[in-house]
């Protein structure tokens, strides 16, 4: 007989499950719903609302448009944040720490200040809105994110290895990209994939930064603003599942067990 402790340890955690993924069990639910409007009861399946998204030219615009700023600005945060790890974790300079502590401060800044100092601060240099400058404010937010995994897994067992690599006759630049690099993979995807996900669905700083060319989440905000539509249900369920498949694909990558 299971203990009542046991019982209620399982009814806690089922609730807290529920809480977190009912919202997105009903929005994936009603984006199979076959009438206009996505409210019980439930009619469907129906794939008249994807079939609707695919054919919106300017939601299809939004969803290539974040898949860019999404790649590129990632792969610049994982560069950056990869090179400002190691010079933290490998040399001694005047204000290191609290230089240190500035790298991290932008994570506990909110994204409506980061974005209206950046409004301010392109409008002040002449720089036009877009998805490059949508780009630089996924990467000043997603780049201390980089740096803090990036730094924390710069261990002191790593500088042997290094310094044996440049007493082979290794420039620097080959002992951070042949030796240091495929040491911290794992980190380096980590840091990547979770950078894609936060990028993929931020919608402050684009929403400031962009004009014509919009993201996805900025797209979904307009259509928001007619009324309530159920194509945001079939353009949601579609951006929960490419957040699934990163984070899928992120498990396979760290966690799978090494063959023997």
């Amino acid at each position: 007989m299971p203990r009542p402790l046991n019982i209620l340890t399982g009814v806690y955690a089922l609730a807290i499950y529920g809480f977190i993924f009912l919202p997105v069990a009903v929005l994936v639910l009603f984006s199979f719903q076959g009438t206009l409007i996505p409210v019980p009861p439930f009619n469907g399946p129906s794939l008249r609302w994807y079939n609707a998204v695919f054919a919106d030219r300017r939601l299809m615009a939004g969803l290539w448009n974040s898949f860019l700023v999404a790649v590129f600005s990632s792969a610049l945060s994982v560069f950056l944040g990869f090179l400002a790890a190691y010079g933290f974790a490998r040399f001694r300079f005047p204000g290191k720490g609290p230089l240190n502590g500035l790298m991290t401060a932008p994570l506990s800044v909110s994204y409506l200040i980061i974005g209206m100092g950046l409004l301010i601060s392109f409008n002040w240099l002449g720089v036009p809105k877009s998805l490059i400058a949508a780009g630089i404010g996924h990467v000043v937010i997603n780049m201390p994110l980089c740096f803090a995994i990036l730094y924390s897994q710069m261990g002191d067992h790593q500088v042997n290895i290094e310094r044996a690599a440049r007493d082979l006759g290794a420039a620097e630049w080959q002992v951070l990209g042949l030796v240091t690099a495929p040491m911290l993979w794992p980190a380096l995807f980590a840091s990547f994939f979770l950078s894609v996900t936060f990028s993929w669905d931020e919608f402050i700083i684009s929403f400031l930064l962009t004009r014509f060319d919009n993201t996805l989440p900025v797209e979904i905000w307009s259509l928001l603003r007619s009324g309530l539509s159920p194509k945001t249900n079939a353009i949601g369920s579609l951006v929960f599942l490419v957040s699934t498949v990163l984070v899928v694909l992120l498990e396979l990558t760290l966690f799978r067990k090494p063959k023997s």
